[in-house]
C-alpha cells in the first residue's frame, strides 16, 4: 500500500470515528445553544464553518436552530449527512472556509474545535474572516474557538520530545466493539508558529493484540496568540465583544487552556 493510500485510509477512519474519539469541551454545547437561540430570536440561522461530522451543528439543529454546516472534507460530510437523516432544518455544503459564497446571511457564525488553526498563513486567516463577515446579518456575531497556547509544552517539541508518538487516549470502536488506542506525534516550527501532528490508531482485539492500525498525513496547525487574533479581527473590521478562557464565560487567564472569541462587524464610519 502506497503512502497516499495509507493516508487516505487513515483519513476515512478519522472521519468515521471522530465523534467517538473527540469529546465535547465542558459547557461547550450549552454555550453554542444559547448563542443560537439568541440568533433565532433575532430571525437568523446558524452557519458552522469546518463543521466536520456535525458534532456541534446537529445538536444545534435538534435544539431548534436552522443550521448550515460547511466543510472541505467529503468524508466528514458523508458522516454528517448519515447522522442527520430526518432533520429538515440542517443543510450540508462542501466548501472552503477561506472562499465560500452562500448568497445568504446568518445570525450566528461559529468556528468550533480549534478548526480555525488549520489556516496557516495570515492570508488564509484574513480570507476566512472576511468571508465570515460578508455572511453576517447586521448585529450578528462570529464565534471562534482557539487553543490558548501552552508555551511550556510547545517549548519541548523542537527538541528531544518532538516527533515521537505518545499514547493520547482510548475509545471503543462502535463498528467492532474493540478498543482503539490513539497516538499522536507532535513537533513545532517556532519560525512559523506551526504545530505539526501525526495521528495513529491501533485496534486491540479480544486477545490484547493489535488487529488493525491507521495513520494520517501530518496536520499543520497554526498556534494563534491572543493579540495576533485581536489584530486579525480588527484588520477585517470585526469588533471584539468578548474573549473567554472557557465556555462558562470565565475571563481569559494565564491558566486558561482555550480562547473563545466573540465578535461582530464593526460599524463603518464615513
Amino acid at each position: 500500500m502506497s503512502q497516499s493510500q495509507q493516508d487516505e485510509r487513515g483519513e476515512q477512519f478519522y472521519a468515521e470515528t471522530y465523534d467517538e474519539s473527540v469529546p465535547d469541551w465542558p459547557d461547550e454545547i450549552n454555550f453554542y445553544q444559547e448563542m443560537a437561540a439568541n440568533a433565532r430570536r433575532a430571525g437568523g440561522s446558524v452557519l458552522e464553518l469546518a463543521c466536520g461530522t456535525g458534532r456541534v451543528a446537529i445538536r444545534l439543529a435538534h435544539s431548534g436552530a436552522s443550521v448550515v454546516g460547511l466543510d472541505l472534507s467529503q468524508r466528514m460530510l458523508e458522516v454528517a449527512r448519515h447522522k442527520s437523516v430526518g432533520l429538515n432544518n440542517i443543510r450540508w455544503v462542501e466548501g472552503n472556509m477561506r472562499s465560500f459564497q452562500l448568497d445568504e446571511v446568518f445570525g450566528l457564525i461559529i468556528v468550533t474545535g480549534h478548526a480555525f488553526q488549520h489556516l496557516n498563513t495570515p492570508e488564509d486567516q484574513v480570507a476566512c474572516l472576511e468571508c465570515a463577515k460578508h455572511h453576517l446579518m447586521p448585529g450578528a456575531q462570529l464565534v471562534v474557538h482557539l487553543d490558548h497556547q501552552n508555551l511550556t509544552w510547545l517549548g519541548k517539541l523542537p527538541g528531544r520530545k518532538g516527533g515521537r508518538f505518545e499514547a493520547e487516549g482510548k475509545f471503543t470502536h462502535s463498528a467492532t466493539g474493540h478498543e482503539i488506542q490513539s497516538f499522536r506525534a507532535w513537533s513545532y516550527e517556532p519560525s512559523t508558529q506551526t504545530a505539526i501532528c501525526h495521528a495513529r490508531w491501533e485496534e486491540i482485539d479480544a486477545n490484547g493484540q493489535v488487529a488493525n492500525s491507521w495513520q494520517t498525513a501530518p496536520a499543520r496547525l497554526h498556534c494563534v496568540f491572543r493579540f495576533e487574533m485581536e489584530h486579525l479581527l480588527a484588520r477585517v473590521g470585526l469588533a471584539v465583544d468578548a474573549v473567554y478562557g472557557d465556555f462558562s464565560r470565565h475571563p481569559l487567564e494565564d491558566k486558561s487552556s482555550d480562547m473563545i472569541w466573540v465578535a461582530h462587524a464593526a460599524s463603518v464610519i464615513p
